[in-house]
């Protein structure tokens, strides 16, 4: 592909970026959609494996990398970990089955599911122009610790705010609190990160984690839970002394829950 050299005012303000895969349908397939649906985005070049794509990085210096994770010489972690600074955003491009994009939600790094859907790329190009100053070394570190963990085993959560990244064991949180569009998660250590995610996102992200949803507004920890009390309509201890309701609805499920431990 001829990748010409843009000039001017507009064409400076166009996010500048590299695609990486060792599939050359999979980059053709992924630049076109890139051009069709990505207008922020100016394609700097292409490259087909760590070597050839370090090469590329250091000659362009992009912005954002569309990066493949398994290619002929190597991973896409191998080809990050050589890049010094690393200060580029990245979005992975994966085939990993369910249990491994649990991982990438996890860490909180944009990903796209092979084949590419062309309004998840918009999507999270647009998510990515929104943080391409930021640097998100503590997500990649994120990311391959979980990759290489169980789901059932202790895994690390990144919970961004408006003004820092917090990278916490996910058996740290004693319970999650709805706040509208945002939630309250609670740690064990007494600490409140207000997040920009709704409950919703937290509970789909979570259930499988040994998490329960007891409350249209809460989203507890099971590990976490002192006692089950039915008097006042029902509410949970949980171990450091707080107290969650438990819905009409969800109060049966949760006693059978209980029988079955």
């Amino acid at each position: 592909m001829d990748f010409t050299t843009f000039e001017g005012n507009n064409t400076e303000q166009l996010i500048r970026t590299i695609i990486i895969d060792d599939e050359l349908h999979a980059r053709e397939t992924l630049a076109r959609l890139v051009s069709l649906y990505c207008p922020q985005v100016r394609i700097a070049g292409e490259a087909d494996g760590v070597a050839s794509g370090l090469k590329m990085i250091r000659e362009h210096r992009p912005q954002l990398v569309l990066l493949d994770i398994k290619m002929d010489d190597g991973t896409g972690f191998d080809l990050l970990r050589l890049c010094d600074p690393l200060d580029f955003r990245v979005i992975f491009i994966t085939a990993y089955e369910k249990y491994a994009v649990q991982a990438f939600r996890f860490a909180a790094v944009d990903f796209l599911l092979k084949p590419v859907n062309p309004e998840e790329l918009a999507e999270a190009v647009k998510h990515a122009e929104t943080l391409i100053q930021e640097h998100f070394v503590t997500q990649l570190q994120a990311l391959e610790e979980n990759l290489r963990t169980d789901l059932r085993q202790k895994k690390k959560i990144v919970l961004r705010t408006m003004d820092s990244i917090h990278l916490v064991e996910v058996q740290q949180i004693t319970y999650c609190e709805s706040d509208r569009a945002y939630t309250l998660v609670h740690t064990t250590d007494g600490e409140k990160i207000l997040i920009s995610k709704t409950l919703r996102e937290f509970d789909d992200m979570l259930a499988d984690s040994g998490f329960y949803r007891v409350h249209k507004s809460y989203l507890i920890n099971l590990s976490h839970i002192s006692r089950f009390d039915k008097k006042e309509g029902g509410y949970i201890m949980l171990n450091g002394g707080d107290k969650v309701p438990v819905s009409f609805r969800k109060r049966e499920e949760l006693l059978e829950m209980f029988e079955k431990l």
